[in-house]
């Protein structure tokens, strides 16, 4: 039951517990909390991989946020945990989060190891091989009180960390005074510093000796801070739950390898419809079902490829879930248009909010009333049903721990997005989950405060003609009850001020007994795993797209996630990156992305043309904005448009290599975007990088970030690149290289050398027909000569699919072998096979063995690129050489 190093080293230790009263504190210094007592450790025993002990008191309590633990016990294996066994604390329960399975495993095998003093008691974690310290509370006592949790660890000077979001901060975290704070909050805007959506208490951190990982399962509100005051370091703050941490060995070479084992530990990302990496277009404001239409046809008139459709609350009938407006929205005309984007195989999604109308007077609302029914609603502290403020007025929260929530979601979304008689949409949108409250506190009286704000907001224009032409062409026991769970006594530095405020009170119960001062980080996963699943039970069988705004650690093994309302503006376009490649690398929530072009306020021409084509790549690629910004739409610019169309070609005839790289993340957790420090783990001119990145394994993006600038300083490390479209070679010097005349039109893209790339030969206006376009491979050898790569093929949709082509390509010594099985029918051809760095024309070419006649073959000796002419079914196993 113990994983020690790559899951051959994990530490496990139980500290007993006896929650006992507390007192009020404020703000403390440090040194005061680094001068309580701590514990020391009686009985040791070590049998096999387990440790036990007892844990005593040191000497007089601090007491700093409530009264400390007189008596603690311990005991070794996966991971460190602090419970009591004398009265129920709150855990998350498995039913969210699964623990990974046991596997116990020796310590001698072990690849990280873990040590500890008695007296006072400490522990750290460290390298077998190395003997290097990775984790260590030497001199920082823990203190464990009934609502306050720390731990602190020494780090190096200058540690390069990475993680602990959802945050808007650099990808490299400054360990400088840094506080990083966990509780799901609506944050327009996504300020800087400041706690936003979702919850992922975890971090790597990366030294040119290897590369650690450590997650801190607890899903309490917390504060982690990290300070060079007096020695850097990082401290941990918790206001709840237990200590329950998992150490994660990583790898001394290859970063990735702890993103891997952090996806054993949470659960791997779900795989995705080959459909979902298309363009997504939407927009909070579409005034009416003849708007919607048009963007559609203005999308096809542009030439500009469109795969999705979206509607924000727009449609809804005075913004209530599971309704249309009859004269804006009207269902007849809705149907029209899913009928239209379905027979041009394009898709649609709506928005669906998780809070419900409260309308007992309004028998017409069956949502409501099916809820009601089934008992279904998070309840007050007395009881009743927990009444909140959001879009259409008074609402109440489903309460995704109700034994009979499932039931509820799964009817609400067979009902009104039925195939025959709703709105058949192809995948589901959830905001609004942290979950949002507009109820400023104390909010004695909700409906006042609804009729205040003017929820629902009437519309502000007609309604169409509708008869108008629209297209042109777990279970726990209760926990005992803490005075302070409104107000606790150690404050987290939530942006929005109290616990409560603009969110669910923390008094408000689940029906296991469970209280969101607990419970409130999960909100938003469990509603996107509720979704997930009612978007299953519609289509059984088939993958979908559920996108969330809240998140907790373990959602991408059901969703993606897009990081919220963001702003016009280029600091926001330039934290995207920082942003997805958290998601994506570190969190395990890789269908990850920005509004494009940015949601509120007014984007300009420039930046949404350069953001048009970063937007590309990102794994989740939709262009959305708000009710009181212009429209951004990419036809809208002759400049945005013809950005768009470069950056779409290029990932479109990347999608298979892509889709490839999402199918390895959800068989072992290898990341489908990497900073450039994974890729070059010794070159610590990376470390802090987080203007490129890698999309896939070998793609570099190196977009241009400064506004006006048609240039753009790009690092390089020690290796061999090539231009992405003249596929010239460029040689890496380990510095920066700057380009200019980068037109607004123009996004640098270089190969990493050493990788045989799977390319469709061209693009086309949807997936379903870029699935028939031929393929070709293009053979970029690294330093050494060699190349590799790997193409993997399913019908695209299938849960379980019954045919799969997979395929392994291999360059060496002149020769190209593809082989695999070939159980999928492409249907398609190998047009050509590209290689590049060949310095001279050759004189012989064989396909599978037959020599080809020399109009086959062409050498370009400026770009130093020699295609071949394949023209042979992608059915079977290719071998393309020169001499």
């Amino acid at each position: 039951m113990a994983f020690l190093g790559s899951y051959r080293h994990w530490i496990f230790l139980t500290l007993w517990l006896r929650l006992v009263s507390y007192v009020f504190a404020t703000n403390v210094d440090p040194a005061v909390l680094d001068a309580c007592p701590g514990y020391n450790a009686q009985n040791v025993k070590m049998e096999g991989g387990t440790l036990t002990a007892d844990l005593t008191l040191a000497d007089e309590a601090c007491n700093v946020f409530g009264e400390d633990l007189t008596t603690l016990s311990l005991r070794d294996r996966i991971h460190l945990k602090i419970v009591d066994p004398n009265s129920s604390r709150y855990e998350i329960p498995e039913s969210v989060l699964p623990r990974p399975s046991n596997q116990a495993v020796s310590p001698d095998s072990a690849s990280i190891q873990f040590n500890f003093t008695t007296s006072p008691f400490t522990f750290s974690i460290y390298r077998s091989s190395s003997q290097e310290i990775l984790f260590s509370t030497a001199s920082h006592p823990i203190i464990f009180e009934p609502q306050y949790l720390r731990v602190k660890t020494n780090l190096p000077d200058n540690a390069n960390i990475y993680g602990f979001g959802e945050h808007t901060n650099p990808f490299h975290l400054s360990t400088a005074n840094t506080t990083l704070t966990l509780w799901s909050r609506d944050s327009p805007g996504i300020p800087a510093g400041r706690n936003l959506y979702g919850n992922h208490p975890v971090y790597f951190e990366h030294r040119t000796t290897g590369t650690h990982g450590v997650f801190f399962l607890n899903s309490n509100g917390m504060d982690i801070k990290l300070s060079n005051t007096g020695g850097t370091s990082l401290e941990y703050n918790a206001i709840g739950g237990v200590m329950d941490f998992y150490f994660l060995s990583g790898s001394e070479s290859d970063p990735a390898a702890v993103a891997r084992q952090y996806a054993e530990v949470v659960g791997l990302p779900a795989e995705v419809a080959y459909w979902t990496f298309g363009l997504h277009q939407c927009r909070f404001g579409y005034k009416d079902f003849v708007d919607v239409a048009g963007v559609v046809s203005k999308y096809a008139a542009a030439g500009i490829p469109l795969e999705t459709m979206w509607t924000d609350i727009d449609y809804m009938d005075r913004r209530r879930i599971f309704t249309v407006d009859p004269q804006y929205f009207p269902m007849n005309r809705m149907r029209e248009i899913v009928d239209h984007l379905h027979s041009n195989d394009q898709r649609y999604i709506v928005m669906t909010d998780p809070a419900v109308a409260f309308l007992p007077d309004d028998p017409s609302y069956l949502s409501y009333h099916r809820g009601k029914d089934l008992n279904v609603y998070l309840k007050a502290e007395n009881g009743s049903d927990f009444i909140a403020i959001v879009w259409p007025g008074v609402t109440v929260y489903p309460d995704w721990f109700s034994p009979n929530v499932t039931e509820y979601w799964n009817n609400e979304f067979r009902e009104f997005y039925d195939p025959e008689t709703g709105l058949d949409i192809d995948g589901a949108w959830i905001d609004m989950n942290e979950p949002s409250n507009f109820c400023n506190l104390p909010c004695d009286d909700p409906f006042q405060q609804a009729r205040d704000a003017n929820l629902p907001p009437p519309r502000s224009s007609q309604p169409p003609d509708p008869n108008a032409p629209i297209f042109q062409n777990d279970s726990r026991p209760q926990l005992r009850k803490r005075d302070d769970i409104l107000d606790p006594p150690y404050a987290i530095d939530n942006d929005a001020g109290a616990l409560s405020s603009r969110t669910a009170m923390t008094n408000a119960t689940h029906a296991n007994g469970l209280q969101e001062y607990d419970t409130h980080n999960l909100y938003g996963s469990m509603m996107s795993i509720a979704t997930r699943t009612a978007m299953l039970a519609r289509r059984p069988g088939k993958r979908t797209l559920v996108i969330t705004r809240s998140t907790f650690a373990g959602v991408g093994a059901h969703v993606g996630k897009w990081l919220g309302d963001n702003l016009s503006r280029w600091d926001q376009y330039r934290f995207s990156i920082a942003g997805m490649l958290n998601f994506a690398t570190i969190f395990q929530v890789p269908m990850v992305g920005s509004d494009i072009c940015g949601f509120n306020e007014d984007t300009s021409e420039t930046l949404c043309a350069r953001w048009a084509m970063l937007g590309a790549f990102y794994p989740f690629m939709r262009n959305h904005n708000a009710d009181n910004a212009k429209s951004q739409e990419y036809y809208i610019w002759p400049l945005v448009t013809q950005a768009a169309k470069n950056a779409i070609d290029i990932r479109y005839r990347l999608m298979d290599y892509f889709y490839t790289a999402f199918h390895q993340a959800h068989t072992d957790g290898t990341p489908v975007l990497h900073p450039l420090w994974f890729k070059y783990p010794k070159d610590a001119n990376t470390f802090s990088l987080d203007l490129q990145f890698f999309f896939g394994d070998s793609i570099l993006v190196s977009p241009v970030t400064e506004e006006g600038s048609t240039s753009v300083d790009i690092y390089l490390p020690d290796d061999i690149f090539y231009n992405f479209t003249s596929l010239a070679p460029i040689e890496g010097t380990g510095s920066t290289v700057s380009l200019s005349n980068v037109d607004f039109t123009t996004i640098p893209v270089h190969i990493k050398g050493g990788v045989v790339l799977p390319l469709r030969v061209e693009s086309a206006m949807t997936t379903t027909e870029l699935r028939t376009k031929d393929f070709e491979f293009v053979v970029a050898t690294g330093q050494d000569g060699t190349a590799s790569g790997s193409l993997y093929i399913d019908d695209g949709e299938s849960i379980e699919p019954s045919q799969m082509t997979t395929v392994d390509m291999s360059f060496k010594e002149g020769k190209l072998d593809v082989k695999g099985t070939f159980d999928f029918p492409t249907g398609v051809n190998v047009a050509r096979v590209r290689f590049l760095n060949v310095e001279n024309a050759p004189s012989a070419v064989k396909v599978n063995g037959e020599e080809v006649d020399s109009s086959r073959f062409e050498h370009d000796a400026t770009n130093k690129v020699l295609d071949v002419s394949v023209g042979v079914s992608f059915d079977k196993d290719l071998s393309v050489e020169f001499s």
